[in-house]
């Protein structure tokens, strides 16, 4: 079997993930006592006996992780932002070309997408690639999720009984527009400059919903491209131009580990919406994707379709 260690298994995408290997037959998971896991040479010793290592921890930690780790055989999967962008790192997003598929299979360090990266990129990629939407194009878009991505600080201030009353309104949040997603939506996209990012945190547990906006571009172009380039993807889907949903709820998908776009708009105006859960293809079901992948196995193994 392969052996498993996440290496913050006590956050909010490092239970998912433990949730999801648990039960599965092909897997050991390797586990350190609540008294040793902030312990660095049990820590290590977990890290290079693994044949896959999962880092569920802030940036800095998870550099430190990867420095601890001297078994060349261990494969890293690494849910922080800290290496995203990073030479030598596959991005995890196996949907977005042949090529990013090929290097998470040939890959030793696999950076898992953030979440609202993980919808921007998702609609952006594949309009770049294909020569719909020139990379220079000043890009505005927004992003609607649920608290549990903000861990569980955030999870607690939202399910305080005694909570501040504004938290039943959405609030926006990175107003500085500078949020820590960035980076990786321009780079993966082959962006000429930073997209203007919003993003909104909502009153509910799971479920995002990540729009970009595109002034100038006729809406059946860009479902045309979309549609061709996801056309067998498992986990990522597109839906049908002017279907029913006149409404979008950004917890649609909260549970499942798909991911679906859908294209608004007229021969004008175009808007694509990714809907998925931000702990599912935004995270812990994306982590275990890339896992699958890596192991040759069918990639939706263990995952909630």
């Amino acid at each position: 079997m392969t052996k498993v260690f996440i290496d913050g298994s006590a956050g909010t995408t490092g239970l998912r993930i433990y949730e999801r290997l648990g039960a599965r037959q092909d897997v050991e998971l390797l586990i350190l006592p609540e008294e040793l896991r902030k312990n660095t040479d049990e820590r290590r010793r977990m890290l290079n006996s693994a044949d896959i290592a999962f880092l569920c921890l802030p940036d800095k930690a998870a550099m430190e992780a990867v420095s601890l780790i001297e078994n060349p055989n261990v494969a890293v999967i690494d849910t922080s932002t800290a290496h995203r962008v990073n030479t030598g790192w596959a991005y995890g997003f196996a949907e977005l070309s042949e090529k990013h598929r090929n290097a998470i299979v040939s890959s030793k360090r696999i950076a898992n997408p953030g979440c609202h990266a993980s919808g921007f990129i998702a609609s952006v990629y594949p309009l770049v690639a294909n020569g719909i939407l020139p990379s220079d194009f000043p890009l505005t878009a927004y992003s609607l999720t649920g608290y549990s991505g903000g861990g569980k600080n955030l999870i607690a201030e939202y399910e305080d009984e005694a909570r501040d009353v504004r938290h039943e309104s959405h609030r926006i949040y990175a107003t500085s527009l500078a949020h820590k997603h960035l980076p990786e939506m321009q780079k993966i996209c082959g962006l000429q400059q930073k997209p203007v990012f919003s993003p909104i945190l909502g009153d509910f547990y799971a479920g995002m919903a990540t729009s970009i906006l595109l002034p100038g571009f006729d809406a059946q172009t860009v479902w045309q491209c979309l549609a061709g380039h996801y056309a067998g993807a498992k986990l990522v889907s597109v839906a049908p131009l002017g279907g029913d949903e006149s409404v979008i709820y950004a917890s649609q998908l909260a549970g499942k580990d798909t991911m679906r776009l859908q294209v608004s708009g007229h021969s004008e105006q175009a808007m694509v919406t990714a809907v998925f859960d931000n702990l599912g293809k935004g995270a812990s079901g994306a982590a275990i994707q890339n896992m699958n992948i890596l192991l040759g196995i069918d990639e939706t193994t263990g995952l909630n379709l």
